[in-house]
């Protein structure tokens, strides 16, 4: 015999309504209570009956997330932070990856939309003539872009992005260069703008080239401007493209830190792992992740407030070893 909420109910000794809202995640049962709960729920093997559920509460305990690109580094963190934090949450999530084709957005959010509780959407493509449609399929919140009137989990690049740039003015850099993200990224707009503002206060030159696509491919492309140029200091869009920068700047004979600084931004898993080792700008992602769940879990639970919250994270700057004093003339 499967065993029933009731069963769950006896086993701890509270009532069925107290167990019921301790397993949906709901913020009115105390968090020691909570785990009990759960303790003893998965103890006995107690599955729930999402089809009861659902035409009980008329939710389905899904949240829908749509990302860009599954294969880049930047967005699993987020994913698994997503999951991590729904599942604590009694929810389960359905993921679709639209594989940088930003006419599939809109589309895939509207099937998903029928399916779920609520939408988290991952640093959208869609044109920003676009985005109120997209926005309208509430309960929605956006990472890692700003929406008017959505809930949106911001990823401030600035302050990251300062920091990158006095540490390579303090390493004697004069002539620095940014690699350009994808023309339709907002975070390259931001990065992009950042990156004008520092190098404008401390007086330093700034060459950008770009756009390029978040791949090593990219890099190794952009390398060989770069190498033409004379550049002593490289900022990249990301951490793919800076790796593929270095691996080609030294098939090109430079050494990467004492010939040329290269700096990344995400703070990739990776970064630590390339030789040498990848100076980058770290991006909260998991924090992202989690925040983002509690948002549309929120939005779920009340979806007639207003306004739509915005939440900031900051970035900053982990120094490895493709940093170092630019070379004297």
């Amino acid at each position: 015999m499967a065993v029933t909420l009731a069963d769950v109910a006896r086993a701890v000794g509270m009532s069925a309504s107290t167990v019921s809202r301790a397993l949906s995640g709901t913020e009115k049962v105390n968090d020691a209570t909570r785990e009990k709960i759960r303790r003893v729920a998965q103890e006995m093997g107690y599955e729930p009956n999402q089809v009861a559920r659902s035409l009980t509460s008329g939710r389905s305990d899904l949240i829908g997330l749509i990302v860009p690109d599954i294969a880049n580094p930047f967005f699993p963190p987020i994913i698994k932070a997503v999951q991590s934090r729904a599942s604590t949450k009694g929810k389960t999530v359905l993921i679709s990856d639209v594989d940088e084709h930003p006419a599939d957005e809109i589309q895939r959010a509207r099937v998903m939309r029928k399916r779920v509780d609520g939408l988290i959407v991952v640093s959208p493509r869609t044109p920003v003539e676009s985005l109120p449609e997209l926005a309208a399929l509430q309960p929605i919140v956006f990472v890692n872009r700003k929406v008017d009137g959505a809930a949106s989990v911001i990823i401030e690049a600035s302050e990251g992005i300062l920091e990158a740039v006095e540490h390579l003015a303090s390493l004697g850099h004069k002539r620095i260069c940014y690699l350009n993200g994808p023309r339709r990224s907002w975070s390259n707009s931001q990065r992009q703008a950042a990156m004008r503002a520092a190098c404008a206060d401390l007086n330093l030159e700034l060459v950008e080239f770009g756009p390029f696509e978040p791949q090593i491919q990219a890099g190794v492309r952009a390398a060989d401007l770069v190498h033409s140029r004379d550049i002593t200091a490289v900022i990249a869009y990301d951490d793919m493209i800076a790796m593929g920068l270095m691996a080609r700047l030294t098939e090109r004979g430079l050494r990467v830190g004492p010939d040329i600084s290269v700096i990344g931004i995400d703070d990739s898993p990776m970064s630590g792992m390339a030789y040498p080792t990848l100076t980058s700008i770290h991006v909260p992602g998991t924090r992202a992740g989690a925040t983002a769940v509690d948002l549309v879990l929120d939005l779920v639970d009340h979806p007639d407030d207003a306004p739509k919250p915005v939440v900031q994270l900051e970035t900053r700057l982990i120094i490895r070893g493709s940093t170092a004093p630019a070379p004297t003339p």
